[in-house]
């Protein structure tokens, strides 16, 4: 059995309405979850069953919409969650600003890296997460970092495209 907790906020995006969204997980991940109103999720099951379905609740739990975290059934798809405290250290302002730069105009700089690397990316409370295909993970893990150390969007962005490239073949 394995136990985490997601924000209680997400709780309802877990379980959906009438629970369907928790049900759903349930058949997909072939386990048996038990939510809190306080967002402790005890997960059983088989090893592998388990461990999927641990990765879309924490999916779910760092704001992702539960559809796109079920991409994590397929075998060539992982997460990536990346701590942005790590970055801007106890300054509050640091964080807030480090938040805008990554999601950036209207969105804008978060949509881009979604286009440019296949993959999606939720910033939710002090975190990034990045969910996609593992070939192309590591470059949205990159351009996410150098976005986060301070690198000009410009850049970033043919950084991540030169990269693509070269995982693309």
């Amino acid at each position: 059995m394995h136990e985490l907790k997601i924000p209680k906020e997400r709780v309802a995006c877990l379980i959906g309405k009438k629970g369907v969204t928790k049900k759903m997980i349930e058949r997909r991940t072939k386990t048996r979850l038990v939510v809190s109103e306080e967002g402790d999720v005890e997960i059983e099951g088989d090893g592998y069953g388990e461990y999927v379905c641990e990765t879309i609740v924490k999916a779910v739990g760092r704001g992702f919409n539960p559809n796109v975290a079920l991409e994590l059934l397929k075998d060539n798809y992982g997460l990536q969650i990346i701590n942005v405290k790590d970055y801007s250290g106890d300054s509050k302002k640091k964080l807030i600003r480090l938040r805008s730069r990554l999601i950036g105009s209207k969105g804008k700089a978060r949509k881009v890296v979604e286009r440019l690397t296949r993959c999606h990316v939720s910033v939710y409370g002090k975190t990034v997460t990045i969910l996609g295909e593992l070939e192309y993970l590591p470059v949205a893990t990159k351009g996410i970092l150098k976005l986060l150390n301070g690198s000009e969007h410009g850049s970033t962005y043919a950084f991540i495209e030169r990269e693509m490239g070269k995982v693309r073949g």
